[in-house]
């Protein structure tokens, strides 16, 4: 739990900064079962951190779902995979129910 502070503390304070951690270069994106989920990498510690969106039209309204996972990668080409697949796997877990909102 401690790490995923440590993380949510260092993004919400590089957004407070105006200073957005470095982005993998490589981004990429995919249809699966009517979604589109994108590999939304960054960097930090020299590592690359799995994260991404999910999209999908409904009823006319463009929804999207951004995910951040505990997983880092060596490189920006490792994470961006790992990205995509972890985006699939929410899609055929949760299917449009991850669009729900959260209380």
């Amino acid at each position: 739990m401690s790490f995923l502070k440590s993380l949510f503390g260092k993004l919400s304070s590089a957004a407070a900064t105006g200073a957005a951690p470095k982005m993998a270069a490589a981004a990429k994106s995919i249809e699966h079962k009517g979604f589109t989920v994108s590999a939304a990498p960054f960097e930090q510690d020299g590592r690359y951190q799995t994260a991404g969106t999910i999209e999908k039209e409904i009823d006319g309204v463009r929804k999207q779902h951004r995910f951040i996972r505990a997983d880092s990668h060596p490189s920006a080409d490792q994470a961006v995979e790992f990205s995509i697949q972890k985006g699939c796997q929410i899609v055929d877990q949760m299917g449009e129910r991850v669009f729900a909102e959260r209380e």
